[in-house]
């Protein structure tokens, strides 16, 4: 099998002949990686990496200024198609772009949310996206598309305003939502259909959970969030489109939902979350989704030996992809720059033997 078939094999619960495997690192590390393999490219046939290509279309909008590698922390940028503002943090463990700025946080009234200068979907060329599709087409599966209401609620508001809102402004929350929705969902159907047929997959995410469990309740999900998750789902599911939800922390309370409303990639499985144990996760779930990620990323690969690594590989492959499909081994979320190479290296080790069916 080629890594295109291996990888919607198991999205698609058939027989592979090897456990597909993933990789999401920071810049640091892929820094490291190539210097040790050469190309991107090098890399992943080195580390027998199947991988998902992600494609998007061409940004033609109003210039957006540059966010320079070597800016200091106090550096500023105005980012991205909303507006916000984001800063270099240095956390120890790398520097990361944080949000400093969030375009409506003071906005109060409808008149405010006219009064702002939401992005046009013609700020984006989608002649060409066909093309980029066609080029990964055939050796990966491909992906396009990031539909996810609650990060972008948070990414105007702020996350602590965006709390209030629902319980201080429903109303103003639910046009908020339509509006941000409203844009997502016109610019991602005219990219679906620029790329008719070339799209295995597309996000619709969102993080609903916190490391100790749900962020809001279920009740405040359905009123505020499901719809349009349920919608982005619909678009996809009209283009043959498969789902990859992304969901860190303990967020199983919203499971049912999802698997509901259709989703069928679930990422990044981070068991060391309330209700979020692999085999138990496997067995209610199992039939519907296809496990992303898994292999634990805050201890085991970060501060772990390589023994460690290789050990934690075959708990999620046995875990996982217990009737030898329906799982895509990656680390639970980014590589981090201050993870050792050897463990890196152990990792994609270990899935390509022992992770052969």
């Amino acid at each position: 099998m080629n890594s295109r078939e291996r990888i919607l094999a198991a999205i698609n619960h058939q027989p592979v002949d090897r456990v597909p495997t993933d990789i999401w690192a920071t810049a640091e590390v892929w820094s490291n990686l190539r210097a040790r393999f050469g190309s991107e490219e090098e890399v992943r046939h080195a580390l027998h990496i199947d991988g998902i290509v992600d494609v998007r279309p061409a940004y033609i909008g109003p210039p957006l200024p540059p966010c320079p590698e070597d800016a200091g922390l106090d550096f500023k940028i105005y980012y991205g198609i909303w507006g916000a503002e984001l800063q270099w943090v240095d956390h120890g463990t790398g520097r990361y772009l944080e949000q400093a700025s969030y375009p409506l946080a003071a906005a109060q009234t409808v008149a405010d949310l006219d009064a702002y200068r939401w992005p046009s979907c013609d700020w984006f060329s989608y002649a060409s996206l066909r093309t980029i599709a066609e080029q990964a087409h055939a050796r990966h599966a491909v992906m396009c598309g990031y539909m996810a209401p609650v990060y972008l609620h948070n990414l105007l508001r702020g996350m602590e305003q965006s709390m209030l809102d629902i319980a201080a402004a429903p109303e103003f929350t639910h046009e908020l939502l339509r509006r941000v929705c409203d844009f997502e969902y016109e610019r991602h159907r005219r990219m679906f259909e620029a790329a008719a047929g070339l799209i295995d997959v597309a996000q619709v995410t969102d993080d609903l959970a916190s490391q100790t469990g749900p962020l809001f309740s279920l009740k405040t999900y359905r009123e505020f969030y499901r719809p349009h998750h349920q919608r982005f789902i619909k678009l996809c599911r009209e283009f043959g489109i498969r789902v990859f939800h992304h969901d860190d922390g303990g967020m199983r309370p919203f499971l049912p939902d999802l698997v509901e409303m259709g989703i069928e990639i679930l990422n990044p499985v981070q068991w060391n979350c309330p209700g979020m144990e692999l085999a138990a996760l496997k067995r209610d779930f199992g039939k519907q989704l296809c496990f992303h990620g898994g292999v634990e990323n805050q201890n085991i690969l970060p501060f772990g030996t390589p023994e460690e690594v290789r050990a934690e590989v075959r708990h999620c492959i046995d875990a996982l992809a217990s009737d030898g499909t329906g799982y895509i081994l990656a680390p639970c979320h980014n590589l981090q720059s201050l993870t050792p190479l050897e463990n890196i290296l152990a990792l994609y080790d270990e899935a390509w033997n022992y992770g052969r069916c």
